[in-house]
């Protein structure tokens, strides 16, 4: 049996506890999942923390977690004026809620890290490209902003092995090699896609989740050619990094 939320999450993260790491709105939040053949009860997510609770208008548009265990996670502007007011966030254990150096956006999309967690991806899904910028998890620092790849239009983003990005765009995917070229785009017969990941046996399967809801992977022919995907770090909610959360709090 699956479990339900008492309310929707956009963006949604395994934890290594086991529990999920849930961006509801304007607040992130912990549930602990009901054990199998226990009785389904709807889940009421712990609040962490609430995202820049003075504006309404913004709300967590797209998030994951960095290669170290924290989850990076950018806003959007869902009022009418449609002004860059969102911002992005890491938020850790340890840490807890600290915002990134970056430019503001419309809407926060496209977020993803290089292979070896240095560089980070992102994007504004109303203008520009794919931005990147150098990335250091563990003080929260970024540099070296500037565009990756030009895009015309900027989805959920993941990476491979090889180091190649993969991007949403309308009707299908894009994929670019890691110095920002454009390698292939591939039209899709399926409904639009909305997010994907990795799965499948050794991640070799790009499986897209489309617009109402179903999930398909790319045709057999272009699957045999890809690079294996990048398993995602499990967020960090582990008894020493909760315990330096708690020691940080008692300090403030």
């Amino acid at each position: 049996a699956g479990a339900r939320l008492l309310e929707s999450a956009g963006v949604i993260a395994c934890c290594r506890s086991g529990r999920m790491l849930l961006g509801q709105g304007k607040r992130l939040g912990m549930v602990e999942l009901t054990p199998a053949g226990q009785p389904g009860r709807p889940l009421q997510a712990q609040v962490l923390a609430t995202i820049d609770a003075a504006e309404a208008r913004t709300v967590i548009s797209d998030g994951c977690t960095d290669r170290h265990g924290n989850f990076v996670f950018g806003t959007a502007n869902t009022g009418a004026d449609q002004r860059p007011i969102g911002s992005f966030y890491q938020y850790s254990a340890r840490h807890g809620l600290r915002r990134l150096a970056l430019p503001v956006v419309v809407t926060a999309r496209s977020i993803a890290f290089s292979v070896d967690g240095a560089r980070m991806y992102f994007a504004d899904a109303a203008r520009g490209g794919i931005m990147q910028c150098s990335y250091d998890a563990e003080r929260a620092k970024v540099g070296e902003v500037r565009e990756f790849a030009q895009a015309p239009e900027r989805g959920a983003a993941t990476i491979d092995s090889a180091g190649m990005l993969w991007s949403v765009q309308g009707g299908g995917v894009a994929q670019y090699c890691a110095d920002g070229h454009l390698r292939r785009r591939i039209a899709l017969e399926q409904e639009q896609p909305s997010g994907m990941a990795f799965g499948g046996a050794d991640a070799r399967q790009l499986l897209l989740l489309g617009v109402r809801g179903g999930l398909y992977g790319l045709p057999p022919a272009l699957a045999e050619e890809l690079a294996p995907g990048v398993a995602d770090t499990p967020f960090d909610d582990g008894p020493a990094a909760v315990a330096d959360s708690q020691r940080r709090r008692q300090g403030d």
